[in-house]
């Protein structure tokens, strides 16, 4: 009972969510299917209505279904997108109780207890969920029951609705797996002849207890009300979005970025509370027309400080056409990641009466200014890969996304600009004492080497086919420090870097 009024429990089982994910955006009317990688085999992980009809099921391999309907048309799944669709859900359906869960990843559940006289009884409300989700291209089966347990086996085995204090009476009808029990545990009460849950509930409780462990108890007597099963709504995550809407319509770019600033002081202190840091902000302004104009800033690293993202904002409110006047500015943090808070040392060294030390956030504000102008993915950085090939020896990564690395690592000196490899004439495996490169007549003043460095054989790389290469340090005198290799299987000489 709650305040008196006799609990209420929706269930709502999307059989084929992942599938009308996809379909409500391209209905097809074909089989199609959504596929899996599991254990090296492609399988089937959702299908349609039609192909389900054809006789394929989820778990086929990919193989058997094509052979059985040719015409399947399939796609791979994204579990991900499904999880966040289902949340979506969950958030609609928030529109017929406050109380709303998700269920095994594919179902909600809703207590509905006070709430279903608001659209006009438990039999509207229901028709209401069919319809709206219907229109929306979901297949869904729903059960209504006083208790979780007893909704969620009507949902699943028999969609229908158990009348207040009838629990047994309208489930006692449907097999012992609507007790969402462990499938052993369905198949040894199936050995001994018990099907359905009213056999199970007339059978004697201790010598199943003894036999099954306590699970088998504790379902049905959550599904019955005998034992109380509790629905913890999830918690809305947290909207980092603030809002000021001015009584005088506003044109200044000054105007503009003194109504940022307010805004930024009370977004950076909604973040610090959550210990979160921006990474993307989105700055919309509406003007008088009803026109909206947005101005987005990208950051290198997470950031809450509003003294510290506000000039950022510059370049982009300076470009905004303001029209006859802007009336409402929002400003929302679209991407987040966690920040932990940090003692800051300027504060104690001005204590102290030392000078501050330079900040170490300057480098990602300069990112940040510069990746406004040309894009944050195009100011990079080098980062050391694992590997002995000179060319393969780094990667280049946008410097917003990845923090500088220290494990440079190299047992014999490296040129400081490398290039392809550019031929040269010369004969013999040792360095030729005069030669040409870039029309420029050297002559070898001394030679280090060779450092022999043998391909990759695991990875075809056409630059490499010519086999092993013994690398030279040589030095001209004409002052030039070139990196030259010579390849013994194919002779041959090329030059691939020069030295600082």
């Amino acid at each position: 009972m709650f305040g008196g009024m006799q609990r209420r429990i929706v269930s709502m089982w999307f059989p084929r969510l992942p599938s009308d994910r996809v379909l409500r955006l391209r209905p097809l009317d074909a089989a199609f299917a959504l596929t899996q990688r599991q254990a090296n085999t492609d399988r089937l992980y959702c299908v349609n209505l039609r192909a389900r009809r054809l006789g394929l099921h989820p778990g086929m391999s990919f193989t058997d279904a094509h052979a059985l309907c040719p015409d399947l048309i399939s796609q791979p799944a994204d579990p991900p997108a499904d999880a966040r669709f289902l949340a979506m859900l969950r958030r609609w359906a928030t529109r017929y109780c406050p109380w709303v869960g998700v269920e095994a990843g594919d179902g909600l559940v809703l207590d509905i207890t006070g709430s279903a006289h608001l659209l006009g009884g438990e039999a509207d409300l229901l028709a209401d969920m069919r319809a709206r989700l219907a229109r929306a291209g979901l297949a869904v089966q729903i059960g209504l029951a006083d208790t979780r347990g007893a909704a969620w086996a009507l949902a699943r085995h028999g969609e229908g609705v158990a009348q207040a204090g009838a629990g047994l009476a309208a489930i006692g009808g449907l097999p012992v797996a609507a007790l969402r029990l462990d499938p052993g545990l369905v198949v040894g009460l199936q050995r001994l002849g018990l099907r359905h849950i009213a056999d199970l509930a007339a059978a004697a409780r201790a010598p199943l207890a003894r036999r099954f462990g306590p699970e088998l108890m504790l379902r049905l007597d959550q599904a019955l009300g005998a034992q109380p099963e509790q629905i913890s709504p999830q918690q809305e995550p947290p909207h980092y979005g603030v809002r000021l809407t001015l009584p005088e319509p506003i044109g200044l770019a000054a105007d503009v970025m003194a109504g940022t600033a307010r805004l930024l002081d009370q977004l950076c202190a909604k973040l610090k509370a959550q210990a979160m840091g921006a990474r993307v902000l989105q700055l919309t302004l509406r003007r008088v027309d009803q026109a909206n104009q947005q101005v987005d800033l990208r950051l290198a690293g997470p950031m809450r400080d509003p003294a510290r993202i506000l000039p950022l904002f510059a370049r982009g409110i300076e470009s905004v056409d303001a029209g006859f006047g802007i009336d409402q500015l929002r400003l929302e943090a679209v991407q987040v990641e966690a920040l932990a808070a940090e003692q800051s040392s300027i504060s104690l060294h001005l204590r102290a009466g030392h000078v501050a030390p330079p900040r170490k956030d300057g480098l990602e504000d300069l990112i940040t200014r510069i990746g406004t102008r040309i894009g944050l993915e195009n100011v990079q950085r080098f980062l050391p890969a694992d590997s002995h090939i000179p060319e393969r020896a780094f990667l280049i990564a946008p410097a917003a996304y990845c923090a500088p690395e220290a494990g440079w690592v190299a047992l014999r000196p490296r040129p400081l600009v490398l290039f392809a490899p550019e031929p040269i004439q010369a004969k013999g495996p040792q360095p030729p004492r005069a030669f040409r490169w870039r029309r420029m007549a050297l002559t070898t003043a001394r030679a280090t080497g060779p450092e022999r460095i043998a391909p990759e054989w695991w990875l075809d790389d056409e630059n490499w086919r010519h086999g092993l290469r013994d690398y030279w340090r040589v030095e001209t005198h004409e002052g030039r420090r070139l990196w030259l290799f010579y390849t013994p299987q194919n002779p041959n000489w090329c030059v691939q870097g020069e030295f600082a």
